[in-house]
Parts: C-alpha cells; structure tokens; sequence
C-alpha cells in the first residue's frame, strides 16, 4: 500500500468511542474543498464489521451528487486539512475515501461498501438531510444515518435502529446494490495520508478499535 510520509500525529484522529462533534468550518474552505466525482451519482453505506464475530462497529455514509460528501456521525476520523460541519466532511476525493476506508479497517474489522445508484437530485437531498442533521451523540451512528435517510427520496423506510448490521441488512435488499469489501492491507487503497491512532498505532497498522 503506498503511502507516504504525511504524518500528523499531533492531531487527534483518536479511534476511540465515539461522541458528539461541533466543528463548523467556515464557507470559504467548505467552497474550496468542494470535489466533483466523474462517477455516477449514489448513496452508499460503509459499514465497519467486526472480525471474527462480524458485530457492527460504525456505519457512515458516502454521498456523491454535486460534489462528494462523508457523512460520519460521531466517528473519530479527520483530516487536518479537510473541513468539517457538524458530521460532515468535504473534499472527498478518491484519495480522501480510501484513506477514510483504511483508517477503519484493520486485523479485527473490515469495511463494508455498499453503493446504491441514485439522481443526482436524490444524491443532493441525501446531502441537504446530513448537512441538516447536526451533531450526532455518542454511539449514534446507525441512528442518526437511519434518520438521514429516511427523508430522501426511496430511502424513507430506512430503521432506525442502533445496530449498523440492521441498518446495512436492510441496505441491501434494496434493488440495485453494488457492495465490495474492504480489508487490512488491501492494496486498492492507496493514499498519501499517514496520522497516528491512539494507541500509537498508524493507519495501515494492526491496532485499536474503530469508532462508533
């Protein structure tokens, strides 16, 4: 896996329980970072499971209308130099997203991707509902992107629930879900961030849990 040295160990990309989140980045980065996916508009539901019990630990949601999104309640990912509203992070680049998925996978989680074609319409009000859903609380992952999605158009049935196994159960019956699954190590993923979890560990290491 390529990754070279940006290290930002001072920062703290704690990979730990996950709690609420009020940043709010001014418009003028929110407008610079904004990316424009050449791929087709979607909604997609990464979902960090568990290794070997395959237990939820995290769900987040990649949004790509008018520009490309992550919504991540409560989660403890950053970029130092990405802005942030609330759960939402701008500027996801392909980079951006692999970084995102590696941060999360490890010796005892992979990531899930499930990726269901929408409008670009329906792309941007899935954008507008986690744009408007502010901080989430602690552990309220799957919750709060159940309730995200429940107000955009063919996700309205959405549970809300607190397991993110529930939530992606339901994900996938929907007609038209694309999944892949990500592990430690997949050389697909491959960017230039390098920043220090908790336990001293980096992303691409074996080492603490994921968040919530």
């Amino acid at each position: 896996m390529k990754r070279r040295a940006f290290l930002a160990a001072s920062v703290p990309a704690l990979l730990a329980a996950c709690g609420a989140d009020n940043n709010w980045a001014p418009d003028d980065r929110v407008r610079a970072a904004r990316y424009v996916s050449p791929e087709p508009p979607s909604v997609t539901l990464l979902t960090v499971v568990g290794i070997p019990r395959g237990d939820g630990g995290h769900t987040a949601l990649l949004i790509n209308g008018s520009q490309r999104v992550i919504y991540d309640p409560a989660g403890s990912w950053m970029h130092p130099k990405l802005p942030e509203r609330h759960d939402v992070w701008y500027g996801i680049t392909d980079e951006i997203k692999n970084f995102y998925i590696d941060y999360h996978t490890r010796s005892n989680y992979w990531v899930a991707e499930d990726r269901l074609p929408v409008t670009r319409e329906v792309a941007d009000i899935a954008i507008r509902r986690v744009e408007a859903q502010g901080p989430a609380n602690k552990s309220f992952c799957a919750i709060e992107s159940s309730r995200a999605l429940q107000g955009v158009p063919g996700f309205e049935t959405a549970p809300v629930a607190w397991s993110p196994l529930r939530l992606r159960r339901w994900f996938l019956a929907q007609p038209g879900v694309q999944t892949r699954e990500w592990r430690d190590g997949d050389p697909r993923l491959v960017h230039s961030v390098r920043i220090q979890r908790k336990d001293g560990s980096f992303t691409g290491q074996a080492g603490a849990q994921p968040a919530m």
